[in-house]
Parts: C-alpha cells; structure tokens; sequence
C-alpha cells in the first residue's frame, strides 16, 4: 500500500508531469492506487496524494467499476452546476460543501495506453474534477471562498492537533 500525504506535503501543491511512457511498471502501480484508495475509504486517488509526480487519478465509486485517468484532459463542463460534501483523503477529516459542474467530458488513457472519452454526471463527475484538479495542485478547498476556506482550514488543524 502507498503512503498518502496530507495538507501542506508540497506534492499536493504542484502541478504533475504527464506520464511520457506506457511501461510496465503502470498496471502495478494503478493496482497499488486502488488498494489505497480502497483501504482508506476514498472513492477517487491522484498520484500527487501519494507523493508521485505523474497526471494519473483513479476513481471507485459503488456500483462503478474501478477506472484509471491517465494524463487526463477535461474536454468540456456543463453550465449546470451541483453542490454536494466533499472531502479529501488529504485533508482527513474535513467535509464541506462545494459547487461544481454537474457533468464533465473527459479524455485520458487507461493502464494499457488505449485512448478513451467519458462522459459523467452525479458523483462519478465530481470525484473526476476533484482529482483532476490533484494533477494541478488544487485542492477542494482551495476553490472555496477565502473566508469560507479559513475557517474549513482551521477546523482541519485542530482535528488534526488532538
């Protein structure tokens, strides 16, 4: 299983590099992105939370199968937007509430290097715009407004103190 690292690891703060080459090491590494994702209660992982730099998120929604996003594109977000609790397995602990597009239009690759494009709504759209936004150096609360962000931020800290 990977380490997942928390706020304020300078992983989570940067943006990651694609991935240049579809080597044999990808599937393992995808499989160990799902066994952290699944042992720590998450529905969607980037490579930035466990300290790789690489433009690779996976997501495991119930009644989803299991899906790899590799050097994903968002092509195209909906005018409609959908608000709902997010949290982070970055930011353990902290839920708030955040708007977002209600569907997004994705291109990226799978583990085996094949092209793919995904329409999503509902959940399976936020998880992809919230690891998404991981392979940029975004997190959920950062796309909140600055007070409504500090005081998320301060409740994270002291949670995270005790």
């Amino acid at each position: 299983m990977l380490d997942i690292v928390t706020y304020g690891h300078e992983a989570l703060a940067k943006k990651a590099k694609p991935l240049g080459e579809f080597g044999p090491d990808i599937p393992a590494f995808v499989e160990e992105m799902y066994e952290t994702m699944i042992k720590g209660h998450g529905i969607g992982l980037a490579a930035p939370q466990v300290n790789r730099d690489l433009r690779v998120f996976v997501t495991g929604l119930d009644g989803d199968k299991l899906r790899v996003f590799i050097n994903p594109e968002i092509v195209a977000t909906s005018p409609e937007e959908a608000d709902y609790e997010e949290g982070c397995l970055s930011l353990p602990g902290l839920y708030t509430h955040l708007t977002r597009p209600a569907i997004v239009k994705i291109q990226a690759w799978n583990e085996k290097g094949r092209p793919f494009t995904l329409e999503a709504d509902g959940l399976l759209a936020r998880v992809i715009l919230h690891e998404n936004d991981h392979l940029d150096g975004v997190l959920f609360i950062d796309r909140l407004n600055p007070s409504k962000r500090d005081r998320a931020l301060a409740q994270y800290l002291r949670k995270s103190r005790m």
